[in-house]
């Protein structure tokens, strides 16, 4: 894949988006892995684990292994590319003009799509490690702190530029509300909840008591933050939108909760999941599937009222089908990825742990494919987006 080069005033980090996407998808296919293959007493599956299993089913699951592992290849490569593709453009773009007006307005936020898709990264290489490296989870309680550090340096960049932000706001009072008729602000608390998310894994894998309780401490800092920003972000842009009415362009912002519900979903399992593992506390497997409920029915909610704004005033026949580009249509990736990973969770995590639903019965599959069309779907949309505004 070809892209452009130099757009230097024609850049926006929200192209950044693009990699994040990609990761996104890499990790769907991980999904079928952790859920569908054997890997007793190891939280998610490894190379060793993969192996074994391949070895031991019938050639038609194995295949479907081989592939979702070399899914899982392929969008890592495209997403470290389109990594270090964005960060040469970005380094370009600093220099312009339009870069310092960026600084100045609202669409300040956009820089926090850089630590957003910076942890991405960390997962999805966390994610490559386990799959393709032999024998790495007998090493794997040093690899826990290296993830913490990378999450503090990755969280310390996104508390600077989002802080950089809200206190020119505050202190100058520029934030232009009439402009604000979207939930695009909401671009910096989907990286605090990337972060939150990312401090969790170690928090709920690690059985090193330092480990886990210093990563579970950091992961409820950064969950705080997204929780408290989400809640004042979406109460003013929802007063813009009402008194405004939504932006066109921007009104694919409404489906950024999405992706956000389903990175505190996770996050607030897994820190569960570490105070059952180091601490002794019960699961309540009930308590998880109500949550997962939640979760799934508040995405249910903005999926829905995204999707009728966006058909309403004409978003997809114009920004994904049609003549106008726009970066922030990278935006329609993450919501078909997250919705795919929570389905994952609330299945096996909730209707299956709590005894509602059985492996691979008819119900179960049922349930899938909905899954397997929106994965589909968000792929094809995912390259649709490539080809309309970076390819060369």
């Amino acid at each position: 894949m070809k892209l452009k080069q130099a757009l230097k005033e024609k850049y926006s980090p929200l192209y950044f988006l693009s990699a994040l996407g990609s990761g996104g998808i890499a990790i769907t296919f991980f999904m079928y892995l952790v859920f569908m293959t054997s890997h007793k007493g190891l939280p998610i599956p490894t190379f060793d684990t993969l192996m074994s299993f391949i070895m031991t089913s019938s050639s038609a699951v194995s295949a479907l292994v081989i592939f979702a592992m070399a899914m899982i290849a392929i969008f890592t490569i495209m997403h470290l590319y389109l990594l270090f593709w964005n960060i040469k453009e970005y380094n370009l773009f600093k220099k312009t003009d339009t870069y310092t007006k960026l600084k100045e307005s609202n669409a300040e936020v956009q820089l926090m799509a850089l630590p957003l898709t910076f942890g991405m990264t960390v997962n999805v290489l966390f994610i490559v490690g386990a799959v393709f490296v032999p024998n790495l989870w007998t090493i794997v309680e040093y690899l826990f702190p290296i993830a913490l550090v990378a999450f503090v340096i990755i969280g310390y960049y996104a508390v600077r530029i989002f802080f950089e932000y809200s206190v020119r706001v505050l202190t100058k009072g520029s934030f232009d509300t009439t402009k604000n008729n979207n939930l695009s602000q909401m671009l910096g608390v989907f990286a605090f909840a990337m972060i939150g998310v990312g401090f969790t894994a170690s928090a709920a894998m690690s059985h090193n008591i330092i480990t886990s309780s210093f990563a579970m401490i950091l992961a409820i800092l950064f969950l705080s933050i997204t929780s408290i920003f989400a809640i004042i972000k979406i109460i003013t842009g929802f007063h813009s939108m009402l008194e405004h009415g939504m932006d066109k362009e921007t009104s694919v912002s409404l489906w950024i909760v999405i992706p956000i519900m389903t990175l505190i979903g996770i996050a607030i399992y897994r820190l569960t999941m570490a105070g059952h593992h180091n601490f002794g506390s019960e699961i309540s497997y009930i308590s998880n599937m109500v949550w997962f409920s939640f979760i799934v029915s508040t995405q249910l909610l903005f999926a829905l009222l995204g999707y009728g704004v966006m058909k309403k005033m004409g978003y997809f026949s114009s920004f994904l089908s049609g003549e106008d580009k726009s970066p922030a249509s990278y935006a329609l990736v993450c919501p078909g990825v997250s919705g795919v990973v929570m389905g994952f969770f609330f299945i096996h995590k909730g209707l299956i742990a709590a005894g509602v639903l059985s492996l691979f019965s008819i119900g179960y599959f049922a349930l899938l494919i909905p899954l397997v069309l929106l994965q589909y779907k968000t792929i094809a949309t995912f390259f649709k987006l490539n080809n309309k505004l970076i390819q060369a």
